[in-house]
């Protein structure tokens, strides 16, 4: 591959088998929850992803420190990941890339991030997989001058950090989200616009507690009708490809927003007669009753589902979008209520009896949700900015590393 690469004007070769060392973390001996004397973090895969902000603390003198280098995951099922380290030290499966004095380090990590499939589909090893420095043999060897290498990191960097703000907003629209859910969706909202507090409101006991006057417990079966689902023979080619919507829950993992819309495969008439699986109206509740339990949506079109879920055909009296976020405080329960040996599932019947507690009127149902869909929205707006930010990096990195756009005419800007 690296042989084939047009080399753009004042470009260079770097034999990257030749001039990157790998040095593996260590694994710490003793660890702390908090910083001690001596002690340095101990940076993980999650950690280094931003999954997981939890941390802990490790002896300097038994730790590979790494600060702004370039890390790479070595071992497990996800090597060959790359990561532009904090200051810390690195787990074990992991590894500091030593690089050469013509690579600039932001420069190196942009580039190993855009071969980093490659190196992820090259992984070797039948038991644990690793990478192997070979690999770094098949990627592209010709880099820019280190001037122009800075001024390329400076580029994504800066559409890095835009991302980066990006993240943050959506989080804590997300903490705010959550917070009123807990509120909105226990004490609920008056004509006021006033969330009620037992200061200010009455309230009554009831088998899930204290409740709004306003309020009752019900059986989810009350609210409304619930379906299952079911699959058409997959040998016969006549029941798919057709025009009904047949949503499974990998369709609905995949969502970023409250409502589908459409599903990976679809049914015909013939399929749907032929089957257990009902015609479901739009504005009904669809939830993943297995595989896993708790992915919800509101679909806005008629539909059938396979038998992975459940959905409720909601009575008149309730809204629907309403009834989207007050599921979602039930997950845990409807996962307590699952069964089976291969794996959790709830059923029909258990999902039926589930208790909830819920507004009398649909007018507040109404309140709850708009408060919440309006925190939705924002955050779905600020999702598709984050993609289309995502969107212009990706086109940057593959123009700007490959030389295929060039840097030279904001160099000489600065000169």
């Amino acid at each position: 591959m690296a042989e084939d690469v047009k080399v753009p004007e004042g470009w260079g070769k770097v034999s990257l088998l030749e001039k990157l060392a790998f040095i593996k973390g260590k694994a710490p001996k003793r660890s702390y929850d908090f910083k001690e004397k001596n002690t340095i973090r101990y940076l993980t895969p999650e950690y280094l992803r931003g999954r997981n902000l939890e941390t802990f603390y490790c002896d300097l003198n038994e730790a590979e420190i790494v600060n702004g280098d370039v890390v790479i995951l070595w071992d497990g099922s996800n090597a060959g990941e790359i990561f532009f380290a904090k200051d810390g030290a690195i787990a074990s499966t992991m590894a500091k890339i030593e690089i050469d004095k013509k690579l600039h380090k932001r420069f190196f990590y942009y580039y190993l991030k855009l071969y980093e499939p490659i190196l992820k589909y090259q992984i070797k090893g039948s038991g644990i997989p690793h990478v192997e420095k070979d690999i770094f043999g098949l990627l592209p060897n010709i880099f820019p001058p280190l001037s122009e290498q800075c001024k390329i990191s400076e580029i994504l960097e800066t559409v890095d950090n835009a991302i980066g703000k990006t993240e943050k907003i959506i989080e804590k629209y997300k903490r705010i989200k959550q917070g009123l859910m807990q509120e909105l969706l226990t004490k609920g909202i008056d004509e006021n616009g006033q969330i009620r507090s037992e200061e200010t409101h009455k309230f009554k006991d009831s088998p899930l507690g204290r409740i709004p006057e306003e309020w009752e417990v019900v059986e989810l079966g009350e609210v409304g009708k619930i379906a299952s689902g079911s699959t058409p023979d997959t040998s016969k080619p006549e029941f798919w490809d057709g025009n009904i919507i047949w949503i499974t829950p990998d369709d609905l993992s995949k969502l970023n927003t409250r409502y589908i819309h459409t599903s990976k495969r679809r049914i015909t008439e013939k399929g749907l007669k032929n089957c257990s699986a009902k015609l479901i109206p739009p504005n009904s509740i669809v939830i993943s009753s297995r595989a896993p339990i708790g992915y919800l949506a509101i679909s806005k079109v008629r539909f059938a589902t396979n038998q992975g879920c459940k959905s409720i055909i909601l009575n008149s009296s309730n809204d629907p979008d309403f009834f989207y976020y007050c599921l979602h405080i039930y997950i845990k329960k409807m996962i307590t209520l699952g069964s089976g040996t291969t794996f959790s599932e709830i059923s029909k019947s258990d999902l039926e009896k589930m208790r909830i507690s819920i507004p009398k009127s649909k007018s507040e149902q109404k309140r709850i949700a708009s408060i919440l869909s309006q925190i939705d929205e924002a955050i779905e707006k600020e999702q598709k900015y984050k993609e289309k930010l995502e969107k212009i990096k990706r086109g940057l990195m593959e123009d700007l590393l490959a030389g295929k756009v060039r840097v030279n005419k904001l160099l000489k800007k600065q000169v």
